[in-house]
C-alpha cells in the first residue's frame, strides 16, 4: 500500500524540496509534511506544492509530537549536514547529525503509526585509502575506519538505524548510500570543486569518480519511499570518470599540489569560503571509489538513466569552460602522437645499433710453435 502520510526531514535544501514535491503530487499520498531549522527559498517553496512545512529542529524532544500529532506512517531522514560551514561548524554539525537522528529514531520507535524509514546515507562510509577494492558491496567495510567529520557520523547514524530496526522489527527499513551527487541544481563537493576554474590536485594520483545525477537520485528516494525495498542498497551510477578526465571535460584546469601541502591548501580554501574540503573528501579526489550497483538494479529495481559521464556531462553545460575541451583534448593527442613518434625512433635507433654491434670474440689460444692469429 502506498503511504498515507509522509514525513521528509531537511526540506529546505534542493534534493529534500524535491522529494516532498514529487510526493505531494502524488494523489495517493494524503499528506507531506516538510521538516527543517530553517524556511525554503520562496523557489523552492513555490514547488513544494500542498507539502507542509513545519520549521522545527529534529534535535529537540518535540519533533515527536510532529509524528504522533499527524500520524506519520512514512520518515525519510534527509537532514544530514556533509559540511561543517553549512551547519555553522563541526560542532554544531556532528549535533545535528548525530543527535538529532537519535531524537528522531526515537521518537518514530514511541510512534505506533510509523511502518517505514529511509535513510539517506552516502558511500563515504566505506571510506577512501589505497588498500580499497575495485568496487565495494554492500558487504564491505572501509577498510580504513573514517576519525571524524561526515563519514564518522554516518556510520553512526547507520549504527543507530540498525539498532532501531531490531527494536521495532515491525518498520520497513531503508539505507540508501548514495554516490556523490551532480547535476545542473544540487549542491555538493565536487560542482563546488568544478566550479572553480583552477582545481587543485594531488600529484602522481588520478583518483576513479563514480557519480549520480540529482534526477535518478530523485527518482530512487520516490521508489523507496513509496515501494517495500528493505535492507541496505549502494546508488551509482554506470560508468566511472578519472579525476583528470572530469576536469579536462569541463575545461578546467588541474593544477597537480604535493601530498603534503594538501592540508594547508584544504583550510586556505575553506577560510576563503570556496570549497570547504574536510579530510575524507580529500581522500575521496586521491584515491577515488566505486561501488557496485547489482542491488539496485536486481533487488531494488532501478537501472539509472544517465551514466556517469552522461551527468558529467549535463552538469558542464551550466560551466563556462576555463580552457576549451577542444583545446586540451587537441594538445594531449598532439603530445601523445609526439611522444609515440619519438618512442617509435627510439625503438628503430636502438634496433639498428643492437645490429651493427657485435660482441668481440675472444682472443684465439696461443699454439706453441705457432703464430697466434687473431680474429679482427
Amino acid at each position: 500500500m502506498p503511504p498515507a502520510v509522509v514525513l521528509v526531514t531537511g526540506v529546505s535544501r534542493w534534493l529534500g524540496g524535491a522529494l516532498a514535491a514529487e510526493l505531494a503530487s502524488d494523489p495517493a499520498i494524503d499528506r507531506v509534511i516538510g521538516v527543517d531549522t530553517v524556511p525554503p527559498s520562496p523557489a523552492v517553496l513555490r514547488r513544494l506544492g500542498r507539502t507542509e512545512f513545519v520549521r522545527a529542529d529534529i534535535r529537540n524532544p518535540l519533533i515527536a509530537k510532529v509524528i504522533e500529532s499527524a500520524s506519520v506512517d512514512t520518515v525519510v531522514h534527509m537532514n544530514i549536514s556533509s559540511t561543517p560551514a553549512g551547519a555553522g561548524g563541526r560542532v554544531p554539525m556532528k549535533e545535528l547529525n548525530v543527535i538529532g537522528t537519535m531524537q528522531l529514531l526515537a521518537a518514530c520507535q514511541r510512534a505506533p503509526s510509523v511502518r517505514r524509514l529511509v535513510l539517506k546515507s552516502t558511500s563515504a562510509v566505506y571510506g577512501a585509502s589505497p588498500r580499497d577494492p575495485a568496487v565495494f558491496t554492500e558487504a564491505m567495510q572501509a577498510r580504513r575506519v573514517p576519525r571524524g567529520g561526515f563519514a564518522r557520523d554516518s556510520l553512526d547514524i547507520e549504527g543507530y538505524v540498525r539498532s532501531f530496526a531490531r527494536r521495532r522489527p515491525d518498520v520497513a527499513v531503508a539505507v540508501l548510500r548514495f554516490a556523490h551527487f551532480i547535476g545542473p541544481r544540487i549542491d555538493s563537493l565536487l560542482t563546488e570543486a568544478f566550479r572553480l576554474p583552477v582545481v587543485p590536485t594531488v600529484l602522481g594520483y588520478d583518483a576513479r569518480l563514480q557519480l549520480l545525477h540529482e534526477d535518478d537520485a530523485l527518482a530512487v528516494l520516490v521508489r523507496a519511499t513509496t515501494g517495500d525495498f528493505t535492507g541496505t542498497v549502494n546508488v551509482g551510477a554506470p560508468g566511472t570518470v578519472l579525476l583528470s578526465q572530469a576536469l579536462r571535460r569541463l575545461g578546467r584546469v588541474a593544477v597537480p599540489v604535493p601530498a603534503p601541502a594538501i592540508g594547508s591548501l584544504s583550510r586556505l580554501t575553506r577560510s576563503a569560503g570556496m570549497v570547504d574540503w574536510s579530510p575524507e573528501q580529500m581522500r575521496l579526489l586521491v584515491y577515488g571509489r566505486v561501488l557496485d550497483t547489482r542491488v539496485l538494479r536486481e533487488e531494488f529495481g532501478y537501472a539509472p538513466r544517465f551514466s556517469t559521464s552522461a551527468a558529467l556531462a549535463d552538469y558542464g553545460r551550466t560551466l563556462v569552460p576555463v580552457v576549451a575541451p577542444e583545446l586540451v583534448d587537441a594538445v594531449v593527442t598532439g603530445t601523445t602522437a609526439v611522444a609515440s613518434r619519438v618512442a617509435g625512433h627510439a625503438t628503430t635507433v636502438g634496433a639498428l645499433g643492437r645490429s651493427l654491434w657485435r660482441p668481440r670474440e675472444p682472443d684465439a689460444p696461443v699454439v706453441p710453435g705457432l703464430r697466434a692469429v687473431r680474429d679482427v
